[in-house]
C-alpha cells in the first residue's frame, strides 16, 4: 500500500512538472508577449516580435527590410518601388506621400506596430496610437543612427552594426576599383528636375556618397560653402568635368523628359568634355531616391556606379 502511495505521488509530481514545463514553453512561444521600449513619447509597450509593421516616412521601410522585416504598408513617392524592393514589396500596400497619412488604409492594414520619425508624424501621433502601438523616433543627421534606433525597437542591435560594416567594406572595395578606372579625372553629379538643373557638392548626403565614400573627384570650381547648386544650362560648361553622373528625378515625368531632351540637343551640352568622350552615366530617379539615406539604396548605387564606369572602359 505504501509502495502504491509513493508511486502515485511520483506520478503526480511528474505530471505537475510536465504541465509546468509545457506552460513555460507555451509562454515562450506566445506571440502576444510584449516588451517596453523607449521613444520620443516615453516608454511604449510593443509586441516582442511584431509581425505586421508599418514604417511611416519614405525611407523607414528600407530600414525595416534591411533588418529582415517586410512592412505591410509604406509611404511611397514614386508609383513603383525601386528595383531592389520590387520583389520583396510585391504584397506591400502603397499609402502615397500625403502630409496627412491615410488613416483608413493604415487601420485596414491591421498593423501591430507603427514606427515613424517625430519630424513627420508627431502631429498625427494620437490618431496613429489608437490604431496600433506607435513609436516615434528622433530626427537624425546620419542614417546609421536612424537604423540603430529602429534596430533598438526591433531588438536587432547587433544586426545593425553588421549591415553598416558590410556596406563600409563594399564602399572601400568600390572606391579602390573606381580609382583604377577613373584616376584623377573629375566627376560631376547632376540631377534634372522639373523646374531646375541641380549639381550636388561633396557636403550633402548624396554628393558625399559620390565624392567621399566612392572617392570620385569633384570639379574644382564648385563652391565649398554650397551643398548643391541650381544652375541654368548656360552655366553648366563652366564646370566641364571629365565624367557626368546624370540623374532624372522622375523618369515618368513629361516635364523632366522634355528638359532632358532640351539638354541633349543643346550645343553647349554637346561641346562638354564628358559628352564628347561619351562619359555620361544616366541614373534613374526612383533607384537613387534614397541615396545617402539608406543602406539598401547606397548598396544598389555602388553596384550601378561601378558597372557604369566599367562598361565605359571596355
Amino acid at each position: 500500500m505504501k509502495r502504491y502511495l509513493i508511486s502515485g505521488f511520483v506520478f503526480m509530481l511528474v505530471l505537475v512538472l510536465s504541465t509546468a514545463c509545457s506552460t513555460v514553453n507555451k509562454k515562450s512561444d506566445n506571440p502576444d508577449q510584449q516588451r517596453v521600449i523607449k521613444s520620443v513619447k516615453g516608454d511604449i509597450t510593443i509586441p516582442a516580435e511584431p509581425k505586421r509593421v508599418i514604417g511611416l516616412s519614405v525611407v523607414y521601410p528600407e530600414f525595416l527590410y534591411a533588418l529582415g522585416v517586410t512592412p505591410i504598408a509604406v509611404q511611397n513617392y514614386h508609383q513603383e518601388f525601386p528595383s531592389y524592393l520590387k520583389e520583396p514589396f510585391k504584397n506591400t500596400q502603397k499609402l502615397g506621400i500625403g502630409e496627412t497619412p491615410n488613416f483608413e488604409a493604415i487601420l485596414a492594414a491591421e498593423p501591430d506596430l507603427i514606427i515613424a520619425p517625430v519630424w513627420w508624424s508627431e502631429k498625427d501621433y494620437d490618431r496613429l496610437a489608437k490604431i496600433a502601438p506607435t513609436v516615434l523616433l528622433p530626427q537624425r543627421d546620419n542614417w546609421h543612427d536612424e537604423l540603430r534606433d529602429i534596430g533598438e525597437v526591433l531588438g536587432k542591435k547587433d544586426q545593425v552594426e553588421t549591415i553598416i560594416q558590410n556596406l563600409k567594406t563594399k564602399e572601400s572595395e568600390a572606391k579602390e576599383k573606381l580609382r583604377t578606372l577613373v584616376g584623377d579625372e573629375t566627376v560631376m553629379y547632376m540631377m534634372i528636375m522639373a523646374k531646375e538643373l541641380v549639381i550636388y557638392g561633396e557636403n550633402i548626403d548624396r554628393g558625399s556618397f559620390i565624392h567621399k565614400q566612392l572617392g570620385l573627384k569633384p570639379v574644382k570650381n564648385f563652391p565649398q560653402s554650397e551643398l548643391s547648386l541650381s544652375i541654368s544650362l548656360e552655366k553648366i560648361p563652366e564646370y566641364n568635368p571629365d565624367h557626368i553622373i546624370l540623374q532624372l528625378d522622375d523618369e515618368s515625368s513629361e516635364e523632366i523628359q522634355k528638359r532632358y531632351k532640351e539638354l541633349l540637343n543643346s550645343t553647349l551640352w554637346k561641346n562638354m568634355t564628358a559628352v564628347k568622350k561619351n562619359q555620361v552615366y544616366i541614373m534613374g530617379g526612383k533607384e537613387w531616391f534614397s541615396l545617402g539615406m539608406s543602406p539598401l539604396a547606397d548598396s544598389n548605387a555602388i553596384d550601378e556606379v561601378v558597372q557604369a564606369f566599367e562598361k565605359k572602359q571596355k
